[in-house]
């Protein structure tokens, strides 16, 4: 079962980054200013919300199920082990703290702010976000801890 939800995880993390990407294109050209803040600029910010929430679910279920949450507290030894540290703190803390940039720039769209302020809010927290997951996330030409582009490949 552990495996059927490391590959969906692994899988939706594209859904992920192109989400990402979509709210970064689609928020750049209110940047200027003079445009409203409409559903549509919302969508890809909301999508993007939801799939990383998604994903944290689905990560939390493997940190759990996998016990990395245990390497936490066996000792100071697993940070001298780059494997053991990527998954147990690099991975899920970039990801948790890039999910919450997330859902800052996505609540900034509820304020009560110009539209201007809300593009440019949206656009800098997506892309700080999408820096840390491209950062994190364990691409296959990571030596150690890489994973395949698509799962099961």
């Amino acid at each position: 079962m552990l495996t059927g939800i490391q590959h969906l995880h692994n899988f939706l993390r594209w859904f992920v980054l192109l989400f990402a990407l979509w709210t970064i294109i689609k928020t750049m050209g209110g940047l200027g200013g003079g445009r409203q803040f409409t559903k549509s600029d919302k969508r890809p910010a909301l999508l993007l919300m939801i799939t990383a929430d998604i994903q944290l679910l689905l990560g939390l279920v493997l940190y759990v199920g996998k016990d990395w949450f245990k390497v936490l507290t066996s000792g100071g030894g697993f940070m001298k082990m780059p494997a053991q540290r990527f998954w147990a703190v690099e991975h899920m803390l970039g990801m948790l703290i890039a999910i919450i940039l997330i859902h800052i720039g996505y609540a900034s769209i509820k304020k009560d702010i110009t539209d201007a302020a809300k593009f440019k809010k949206v656009f800098w927290f997506t892309l700080i976000a999408l820096i840390i997951i491209f950062i994190t996330i364990p691409w296959p030409f990571r030596e150690i801890v890489g994973r395949p582009l698509f799962p099961g490949m």
